[in-house]
């Protein structure tokens, strides 16, 4: 398991959207709706094939008669860092591994991008809303290698929760994860071109 990229929701994508360049100091590029969800997205190129995405529920889709990803339906107040999501080569034998209500799998697309995604029914993924979300691309294109380079690189994701040890424990070591006792919450640490910048 890899870490794929990192999700910022808001109210708006223009909110989700500012609160990543105000924190970086950097532009992000346009991306593309998901039908599926009734959202949309804006993407930010890190460097080591991740990525950031601004999210939020598009105002103009139709409504999806499915309860969004990333806990969408009930997001309220300001854009903050909701989510991580993490690579697997295989979703399904993944899922046996986990926690119940980690999701489903559910085939997705976005142009020439082809995955399969877990989600859970009600949205909300186990660890009130932090645990990793579960991602595995099909074929050879990944979005990161459509982005321009920011400048940007991703130093620490710091994973809080009061039960951090279990959690921990049931992932095993990532690459830029560590994780922290404390309410729940992501924080981000990135070197940018402005200096090292932090995401919450």
């Amino acid at each position: 398991m890899l870490l794929d990229h990192l999700a910022v929701a808001g109210e708006t994508l223009e909110e989700a959207s500012d609160h990543i360049e105000q924190a970086l100091g950097v532009r992000l590029q346009d991306g593309g709706k998901h039908e599926k969800f009734g959202t949309y997205n804006r993407l930010l190129g890190l460097r080591d094939g991740l990525y950031l995405e601004a999210i939020a529920i598009d105002p103009d889709a139709p409504n999806p008669q499915r309860t969004r990803w990333f806990d969408l339906d009930r997001f309220s107040g300001s854009p903050r860092l909701t989510n991580w999501i993490c690579q697997v080569p295989d979703i399904e034998a993944s899922l046996t591994a986990f926690p119940d209500g980690v999701g489903q799998p559910i085939d997705l697309n976005r142009g020439a991008l082809r995955w399969r995604m877990a989600v859970p029914p009600n949205g909300r993924l186990p660890f009130d809303n932090i645990f990793p979300a579960l991602i595995q691309w099909q074929g050879d294109l990944h979005p990161a290698q459509m982005l321009q380079d920011s400048g940007c690189q991703l130093q620490r994701l710091i994973v809080c929760h009061p039960d951090a040890l279990d959690l921990a424990k049931g992932l095993g070591a990532l690459d830029y994860v560590v994780f922290d006792s404390g309410p729940a919450a992501l924080r981000a640490e990135i070197e940018t071109p402005h200096g090292l910048r932090v995401l919450e």
